[in-house]
């Protein structure tokens, strides 16, 4: 396959596809591991309100113990991140890949990144810690799901990109 010749004879470019396939993986697979709480929102989607407190508990519970019990575990997850967008960075400076490539890989990662440090991690901490009302909760638990929604789609999208490019470089 050309594209298994192209990596061999080039071990960096292979280590680095390695890193970024491997990273969106775990990122997906975590967030596929949220969402899996996550879905409980859909609960009470037909009637909108408050979410029923066994499930405010359930996904408040889940977050308490990955954002903020988990350490230092739950820093690995930052940690692959920085790895992640440092491979791109890496492939973007060594300059063999096309620029549509890196243009759409960079906004695939680099967008659920900044959603997760400014958005979703902070709500997931005041969930975790049941701040607010049931009414507050609920809200922070449906903007929790919209954001792990989008962070896994593009996450998904980023890995079957660098697996497709991987298979035809």
């Amino acid at each position: 396959m050309v594209g298994d010749r192209a990596l061999r004879n080039n071990p960096t470019m292979s280590v680095a596809t390695s890193l970024l396939t491997a990273c969106s993986g775990f990122l997906f697979a975590v967030l596929w591991m949220d969402l899996m709480f996550d879905a409980q929102v859909l609960a009470a989607r037909p009637s909108r309100g408050d979410l029923p407190e066994s499930v405010l508990a359930s996904i408040a519970g889940y977050y308490r113990r990955a954002v903020t019990g988990s350490r230092p575990m739950s820093r690995l997850i930052a940690v692959v991140m920085v790895v992640l967008l440092a491979a791109l960075g890496f492939r973007a400076v060594r300059g063999h890949d096309p620029g549509w490539l890196l243009a759409v890989s960079a906004l695939l990662a680099g967008a659920p990144v900044l959603l997760a440090l400014t958005h979703t991690v902070p709500n997931a901490v005041r969930l975790g810690n049941r701040s607010g009302s049931p009414a507050d909760q609920t809200a922070l638990a449906r903007s929790i799901w919209r954001d792990h929604l989008v962070c896994a789609g593009a996450m998904l999208a980023f890995l079957a990109l660098w697996v497709a490019h991987a298979g035809v470089v």
